[in-house]
């Protein structure tokens, strides 16, 4: 009680202070760290760019910031030689309580402050995709838990140690450890969560929980470790020990610090997010399973339930098989790690299954004998939380009322070690979602609603023929556009439609599938008649299948659609990004050589050209492109660095990556688009390079190594690498 007595006196004391004021003033100023300096999400969407980094620069910075100022008030008396009388006028434990609980108090006070100044900040920075919904978790989470986890740990370092000083040293070891030794481990990552990207035009529920998670596992490791020191506080003249015996009698002290560390250690250990894969993505034991003795595949079937409110799976699969051995067999399924199974039949019979420990690709494996009799229908049941394999790249199992992606296992158990019957591998997928999203199997096959149900949701049918298969759904908008002799079905997300309007995205699709194919040839993953084209929650990265390519939504942000080194407005960046689908995606280059100006780059580049060309005239391409390039390319060679090499070779690491990366940029986008250009008046201009490009786009392709060289380019060309330089 007195603790309570006395917690709003300390809390206006705490915020008379001019030191306080300056702490929180500086704390609120923080996030603008995120802008210029500290940038760890490493997307370019807008949310990663304006509220990620900010965010977690603000949580670094506020963390260390009021880590300080509890050392210091803390240690407030000791150091004015009056802490023999506070003492003994009020416990020492209550003296602690209540400054933990007024630090507190700042923090939250400060959280909410910044909240407020940097509200219209973020959201002129972030433009039509900015929500409220993002912006409260961000700021919450990244930032705002991240205070009293530094009150916390600051704290305990001082009364455990009584000094000033070595509080101070322990701290900021602390803190460092978070930024650099576990800076990749996102659960030990107490002060800079492991947070790569946030998605503009889908929900980013999965990333906000695992941040949660940690913030929360952290909280209540921290709060067990303060516990822990408040216990040893010293009182009546006593050290350390003396002290911490004092203290223990009354049981419920250490009762509650073990409570807090014992459910901190549990949460550790049971964290949903991230499986246990084998990291060493050389071994591929799953596929050296043999195939199973007289067993082909007949059909499957799968009934999928998704919780997008908790991001969950629940589902039915039933699997049929032609056994000719006469004998028992043993399945092999692949299945996410977060999944449990239960209900295990064969004929209606319940049968044994194993589930091993051991998991690979965010696979587990799951084995089920099943009976000797020749026709065998095999179900099972399957539900839980789909887990990652990747920590520092959170996100891909996002699963919400806006979007989902269910891979192979995840979307249901995936056989492994069966022989394809004369179908193949045939399968029925049905999936129950809210009505608001569409369903688009990442194949050539078509989802169609069977059924309107009384919940909201909608319950979609497709067929397909693999073991396993890749769904999307979202709240989507599909474009259907004819161009290239097929139809392309543009499926972009609702948030994005101000933006993709902006850039004429419809009329880019139809530009780019037109003047490619006629130029280049038709894709390889396209049906012939059909082309599905989709854009996916931030990935890293693009692929494709037969009937479907995958376009990532961090090539078509707001920021990525003002790069002037892949065109001059939106709408010409829009046609770079989609011309990679030829040059990158159904032509692959190596880049493993970070110096080498040979990249997918340098021929989309040339070939945005070329479309602008087509689009706008010979003069408009010239004046936005050649001589843009040329006058790039000639400010690259008058650089200081590139001039004097040893001299970059000085400077620390980090600023040697950051200028080496900038000039390797000028090389690709604009030097060898020049190079390129110079081999087209070479060859006998441009119907000649169209010949060669179409040459080398429709090559057979050496499965050991398919990439695109240079080599093969210049060799097309008849040309050396001399003929090609610019001097």
């Amino acid at each position: 009680m007195k603790t309570m007595r006395l917690f709003p006196l300390e809390l206006r004391r705490l915020l008379q202070s001019r030191l306080t004021w300056l702490i929180m003033a500086l704390t609120v100023l923080s996030p603008v760290l995120g802008l210029v300096l500290y940038k760890p999400a490493t997307s370019t969407t807008m949310l990663s760019v304006y509220l990620a980094n900010p965010a977690m620069a603000g949580g670094v910075a506020g963390a260390i910031l009021f880590g300080l100022l509890a050392i210091f008030e803390l240690d407030r008396a000791r150091r004015s030689r009056v802490d023999i009388l506070t003492d003994a006028m009020v416990s020492p434990l209550t003296t602690a309580l209540t400054r933990l609980l007024a630090l507190l108090t700042a923090a939250v006070l400060t959280a909410g402050l910044t909240m407020l100044v940097w509200l219209p900040i973020s959201a002129g920075l972030i433009g039509s995709v900015f929500t409220g919904a993002n912006y409260v978790l961000a700021y919450l989470l990244l930032m705002g838990l991240a205070l009293p986890l530094g009150i916390l740990a600051a704290a305990a370092a001082y009364q455990f140690t009584r000094r000033a000083d070595l509080s101070i040293v322990l701290f900021i070891a602390f803190c460092a450890l978070s930024l650099t030794v576990w800076a990749d481990d996102w659960q030990l990552c107490w002060l800079n969560p492991c947070v790569w990207a946030l998605s503009d035009d889908f929900s980013n529920f999965r990333v906000f929980r695992s941040v949660a998670w940690m913030r929360l596992t952290w909280l209540a490791a921290l709060a067990g470790v303060w516990t822990v020191s408040y216990l040893c506080i010293r009182q009546y003249g006593k050290g350390m020990f003396g002290s911490l015996a004092r203290s223990v009698r009354r049981i419920y002290r250490p009762a509650v610090a073990l409570a807090l560390l014992a459910f901190s250690g549990t949460a550790y250990a049971a964290q949903p997010f991230i499986d246990q894969s084998n990291p060493d993505l050389t071994v591929m034991s799953f596929y050296e399973i043999p195939y199973a003795e007289g067993v082909t595949f007949l059909g499957r079937s799968a009934q999928v339930f998704p919780d997008t409110a908790a991001g969950t799976v629940t589902g039915r699969a039933s699997y049929r098989f032609q056994n000719t051995s006469g004998q028992e067999q043993s399945i092999s399924f692949g299945i996410n790690p977060g999944y449990a199974i239960s209900n295990v039949q064969t004929n209606g019979a319940d049968v044994p299954f194993t589930v091993s420990d051991y998991q690979e690709y965010n696979e587990a494996l799951l084995e089920v004998t099943i009976p000797a009799e020749e026709e065998v229908e095999l179900t099972m049941e399957y539900s839980g939380f789909p887990q990652e394999s990747m920590p520092t790249m959170q996100g891909g199992k996002e699963l919400s009322s806006e979007y989902l992606c269910l891979e192979n296992s995840t979307l249901s158990p995936r056989v492994m070690n069966v022989m394809p019957g004369e179908a193949g591998y045939p399968a029925e997928i049905e999936i129950t979602l809210p009505d608001s999203m569409i369903a688009i199997p990442f194949s050539s096959s078509e989802a169609e609603v069977i059924s309107e149900n009384a919940d909201g949701t909608r319950t979609w049918r497709y067929e397909a023929n693999s073991a396993g298969g890749i769904l999307y759904a979202g709240d989507y908008i599909c474009e259907q556009i004819e161009a290239g002799g097929m139809t392309i079905e543009f499926y972009y997300g609702r948030k994005h439609q101000a933006v993709m309007e902006e850039a004429g995205a419809v009329d880019a699709v139809k530009a780019v599938v037109d003047y490619c194919t006629e130029h280049y040839g038709t894709l390889s993953f396209g049906t012939g008649e059909t082309l599905k084209l989709i854009q996916s929650r931030v990935a890293g990265g693009g692929y494709a299948v037969g009937g479907a390519s995958l376009l990532d939504e961090a090539d078509f942000t707001i920021a990525n659609l003002g790069d002037t080194d892949k065109g001059v407005v939106p709408g010409e960046i829009f046609i770079h990004e989609l011309v990679h689908q030829w040059w990158g995606l159904g032509n692959m280059f190596d880049t493993s050589d970070s110096t080498s100006p040979w990249s997918s780059e340098g021929l989309t580049v040339y070939t945005t050209y070329r479309i602008v060309k087509e689009l706008y005239g010979a003069d408009y391409a010239q004046q936005y492109y050649v001589d843009q390039w040329q006058q790039v390319v000639d400010d690259y060679y008058l650089n200081f660095y590139v001039r004097h090499p040893e001299y970059l070779e000085m400077l620390p690491e980090a600023e040697r990556l950051n200028i080496a990366g900038g000039l390797s940029g000028v090389r690709r986008y604009n030097e060898m688009p020049l190079k390129i250009l110079k081999a087209e008046q070479l060859v006998g201009g441009e119907e000649a390079m169209d010949q060669i490009l179409r040459g080398l786009f429709n090559r057979e392709l050496d499965p050991m190594y398919p990439y695109l060289t240079y080599q093969e380019f210049l060799d097309t060309c008849h040309l050396t690498e001399e003929d090609l330089n610019l001097g």
